[in-house]
Protein backbone atom coordinates (compact mmCIF):
# COMPACT_ATOMS: atom_id res chain seq x y z
CA UNK A 1 0.00 0.00 0.00
CA UNK A 2 1.28 3.49 -1.14
CA UNK A 3 1.96 6.13 1.64
CA UNK A 4 -0.49 9.08 1.51
CA UNK A 5 1.95 11.38 2.91
CA UNK A 6 4.26 12.95 -0.07
CA UNK A 7 7.08 14.02 2.26
CA UNK A 8 7.63 10.47 3.29
CA UNK A 9 8.24 9.06 -0.12
CA UNK A 10 11.89 7.82 0.99
CA UNK A 11 13.68 9.99 -2.00
CA UNK A 12 16.46 12.41 -1.72
CA UNK A 13 15.20 15.74 -1.19
CA UNK A 14 16.01 17.99 -4.21
CA UNK A 15 19.18 19.79 -3.58
CA UNK A 16 18.62 22.25 -6.85
CA UNK A 17 14.95 23.22 -5.90
CA UNK A 18 16.17 24.03 -2.19
CA UNK A 19 19.11 26.49 -3.86
CA UNK A 20 16.26 27.99 -5.73
CA UNK A 21 13.92 28.14 -3.10
CA UNK A 22 16.61 29.92 -1.16
CA UNK A 23 17.04 32.07 -4.29
CA UNK A 24 13.45 32.94 -3.97
CA UNK A 25 13.22 33.66 -0.35
CA UNK A 26 16.53 35.95 0.12
CA UNK A 27 14.79 37.88 -3.23
CA UNK A 28 11.22 38.51 -1.11
CA UNK A 29 12.92 39.44 1.81
CA UNK A 30 14.85 42.20 -0.24
CA UNK A 31 12.06 43.43 -2.41
CA UNK A 32 10.29 42.92 1.30
CA UNK A 33 12.59 45.25 2.95
CA UNK A 34 12.65 47.88 0.04
CA UNK A 35 8.77 48.08 0.59
CA UNK A 36 8.63 48.46 4.44
CA UNK A 37 11.41 51.47 3.69
CA UNK A 38 8.76 52.66 1.33
CA UNK A 39 5.84 52.56 3.34
CA UNK A 40 7.54 54.77 6.12
CA UNK A 41 7.05 57.52 2.71
CA UNK A 42 3.88 59.97 3.36
CA UNK A 43 1.36 59.17 0.66
CA UNK A 44 -1.27 60.74 -0.20
CA UNK A 45 -3.80 57.88 -1.33
CA UNK A 46 -4.52 55.14 0.35
CA UNK A 47 -2.62 52.73 -2.01
CA UNK A 48 0.90 54.07 -1.50
CA UNK A 49 4.28 53.26 -3.39
CA UNK A 50 4.85 50.44 -1.24
CA UNK A 51 1.68 48.49 -2.31
CA UNK A 52 2.81 46.44 -5.45
CA UNK A 53 6.67 45.88 -3.79
CA UNK A 54 4.52 44.28 -0.87
CA UNK A 55 2.86 42.40 -3.19
CA UNK A 56 5.22 40.85 -4.98
CA UNK A 57 7.50 39.94 -2.16
CA UNK A 58 4.72 37.95 -1.06
CA UNK A 59 4.25 36.05 -4.05
CA UNK A 60 7.83 35.01 -4.07
CA UNK A 61 7.81 33.95 -0.64
CA UNK A 62 4.93 31.88 -1.67
CA UNK A 63 6.63 30.36 -4.45
CA UNK A 64 10.16 29.69 -2.26
CA UNK A 65 7.84 27.99 0.41
CA UNK A 66 6.01 26.29 -2.10
CA UNK A 67 9.75 24.86 -3.97
CA UNK A 68 10.79 24.02 -0.64
CA UNK A 69 7.68 21.58 -0.24
CA UNK A 70 8.88 20.52 -3.60
CA UNK A 71 12.31 19.93 -2.76
CA UNK A 72 11.32 18.07 0.38
CA UNK A 73 9.54 15.12 -2.10
CA UNK A 74 12.61 14.92 -3.60
CA UNK A 75 13.20 13.90 -7.33
CA UNK A 76 10.80 10.91 -9.19
CA UNK A 77 12.41 10.97 -12.47
CA UNK A 78 15.98 12.13 -14.11
CA UNK A 79 15.63 15.97 -15.19
CA UNK A 80 16.25 16.51 -18.96
CA UNK A 81 19.16 17.70 -20.15
CA UNK A 82 20.00 21.05 -21.29
CA UNK A 83 20.38 22.01 -24.96
CA UNK A 84 22.87 24.55 -25.19
CA UNK A 85 21.42 26.14 -28.75
CA UNK A 86 18.39 27.29 -27.49
CA UNK A 87 19.47 28.85 -24.07
CA UNK A 88 22.36 30.46 -26.65
CA UNK A 89 19.35 31.85 -29.08
CA UNK A 90 17.56 34.10 -25.89
CA UNK A 91 20.86 34.87 -24.51
CA UNK A 92 21.58 36.24 -27.78
CA UNK A 93 18.10 38.06 -28.44
CA UNK A 94 18.79 39.16 -24.49
CA UNK A 95 22.11 41.05 -25.13
CA UNK A 96 21.25 42.26 -28.74
CA UNK A 97 18.08 43.70 -27.54
CA UNK A 98 20.68 45.57 -24.65
CA UNK A 99 23.48 46.71 -27.40
CA UNK A 100 21.03 47.64 -29.79
CA UNK A 101 18.54 49.96 -28.18
CA UNK A 102 19.96 52.89 -27.93
CA UNK A 103 21.25 52.83 -31.59
CA UNK A 104 18.12 51.74 -33.41
CA UNK A 105 15.44 52.01 -30.83
CA UNK A 106 12.78 50.19 -28.80
CA UNK A 107 11.00 48.64 -32.05
CA UNK A 108 13.77 47.19 -33.67
CA UNK A 109 15.79 45.78 -30.68
CA UNK A 110 12.83 44.10 -29.08
CA UNK A 111 12.32 42.82 -32.39
CA UNK A 112 15.46 41.11 -32.35
CA UNK A 113 14.84 40.07 -29.46
CA UNK A 114 11.26 38.69 -30.27
CA UNK A 115 13.09 37.06 -33.59
CA UNK A 116 16.15 35.33 -31.10
CA UNK A 117 13.32 33.93 -28.71
CA UNK A 118 11.48 32.16 -31.39
CA UNK A 119 14.45 30.66 -32.89
CA UNK A 120 15.31 29.16 -29.36
CA UNK A 121 11.59 27.97 -28.99
CA UNK A 122 12.95 25.58 -32.15
CA UNK A 123 10.52 28.53 -34.88
CA UNK A 124 11.76 29.63 -37.68
CA UNK A 125 11.90 31.68 -39.93
CA UNK A 126 14.56 34.04 -37.89
CA UNK A 127 13.23 37.23 -40.38
CA UNK A 128 9.44 36.84 -40.21
CA UNK A 129 9.48 36.85 -36.61
CA UNK A 130 11.72 39.71 -36.63
CA UNK A 131 9.14 41.28 -38.87
CA UNK A 132 6.45 40.41 -36.92
CA UNK A 133 8.02 41.17 -33.51
CA UNK A 134 8.72 44.59 -35.33
CA UNK A 135 5.54 45.38 -36.20
CA UNK A 136 3.96 44.46 -32.40
CA UNK A 137 6.82 46.30 -30.73
CA UNK A 138 6.39 49.64 -33.26
CA UNK A 139 2.63 49.09 -32.08
CA UNK A 140 3.40 48.87 -28.02
CA UNK A 141 5.83 51.84 -28.83
CA UNK A 142 2.68 53.99 -29.99
CA UNK A 143 0.44 53.34 -27.46
CA UNK A 144 2.87 53.55 -24.63
CA UNK A 145 4.51 56.95 -26.03
CA UNK A 146 2.16 58.38 -27.86
CA UNK A 147 -0.60 57.51 -26.01
CA UNK A 148 0.29 57.23 -22.68
CA UNK A 149 3.60 60.20 -22.86
CA UNK A 150 6.05 57.18 -21.55
CA UNK A 151 9.95 57.77 -22.85
CA UNK A 152 10.97 54.73 -25.24
CA UNK A 153 13.95 54.85 -26.79
CA UNK A 154 13.60 56.22 -30.25
CA UNK A 155 15.41 54.82 -33.23
CA UNK A 156 15.10 55.22 -37.30
CA UNK A 157 11.61 53.55 -37.20
CA UNK A 158 9.79 55.75 -34.65
CA UNK A 159 11.62 58.77 -35.54
CA UNK A 160 9.29 58.16 -38.89
CA UNK A 161 6.03 59.20 -36.62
Amino acid sequence: MSDPNPLTTGSKPDKARFVIALALAVLAAVIGWEAWRLAQIPSYSSVGPAAFPTLIAIGLGLLAIANAVEAMKGMDEERPRDEPKPIFWVLAGLVGQIVLLPFLGFSIATGWLFAATAKGFGRGPIWAHFLAGTAICFIIYLVFAKGLQLSLPAGPLERLI
